[in-house]
């Protein structure tokens, strides 16, 4: 008998393969475990570098004035207070994520910033959202998608909640083009579970984040994922070599 029904029923969960029925709970265990601390740990482990890449690529969602924004697996918040004052009073950003503990960060990041006025907080499934055809102008994941069981569901969902015109950015750790410059990051990439022990007193859930950017796609594989959603005038920007890419696409008009 073949293995096709075996392969269909897991997924990766780092290098293990897990039940698909797990996978979510389990990441959901690791993002409820580093949430405290999520944002002091991404300044200790890209150096504050990822404060550059989220400037570029918010440069890159080219939000304007009035516009709807879906920030998805947004977590604490860190896109959606800077995509606030760029849609501006008329506009609204949806602060999406499927994670309990990581919206409960955002809600009281945005709340200590006095931002309320054009931010919805929401808990959402990536793979199935539950927003009407055609609601947002723009729609912006970083960091999240390797975190998704069914990527191509996702990125699908994505494609139909977005009006025609409309883009899909996704901020993600991709493959460095120079091998040397994927050994250093891969050398400095294992010591995260050890800062993770040190600041969270978890490594586990950090080694779990390392594995989770190893199995990823690379910046052709997802480009083509994309399409097969259906989006369009795919590309993608490689930030640091490689070590992260930002693809954009276009819901046909």
């Amino acid at each position: 008998m073949s293995d096709s029904r075996e392969d269909e029923s897991t997924t990766h969960f780092g290098y293990q393969q897990v039940p698909v029925a797990e996978k979510v709970e389990r990441v959901g265990q690791v993002f409820r475990s580093v949430a405290s601390r999520y944002d002091l740990m991404n300044d200790i482990m890209s150096l504050g570098s990822h404060r550059l890449v989220k400037r570029y690529t918010v440069e890159l969602t080219a939000i304007r004035n009035g516009q709807t924004v879906l920030d998805l697996a947004g977590g604490t918040g860190d896109f959606s207070i800077r995509f606030s004052p760029l849609v501006g009073p008329t506009g609204k950003v949806v602060l999406a994520d499927i994670n309990e503990a990581m919206l409960q960060v955002g809600r009281d990041r945005l709340i200590d910033l006095g931002i309320n006025d054009n931010i919805e907080v929401v808990q959402v499934n990536a793979e199935e959202l539950p927003f009407a055809d055609n609601s947002f102008d723009c729609i912006c994941i970083a960091y999240g998608l390797r975190n998704v069981t069914d990527k191509d569901a996702a990125l699908a969902s994505m494609n139909r909640v977005l009006k025609p015109g409309g883009r899909v950015v996704i901020l993600e750790f991709s493959k460095p083009r120079n091998a040397l410059v994927g050994h250093a990051y891969d050398a400095y990439s294992k010591l995260w579970p050890i800062a993770g022990q040190m600041v969270v007193g978890d490594s586990q859930s950090y080694q779990y984040l390392v594995e989770s950017i190893r199995m990823h796609p690379d910046q052709e594989t997802l480009l083509g994922m994309m399409e097969n959603a259906g989006l369009s005038n795919c590309r993608y920007h490689d930030v640091m070599n490689g070590v992260c890419a930002i693809h954009v696409g276009f819901k046909a008009t």
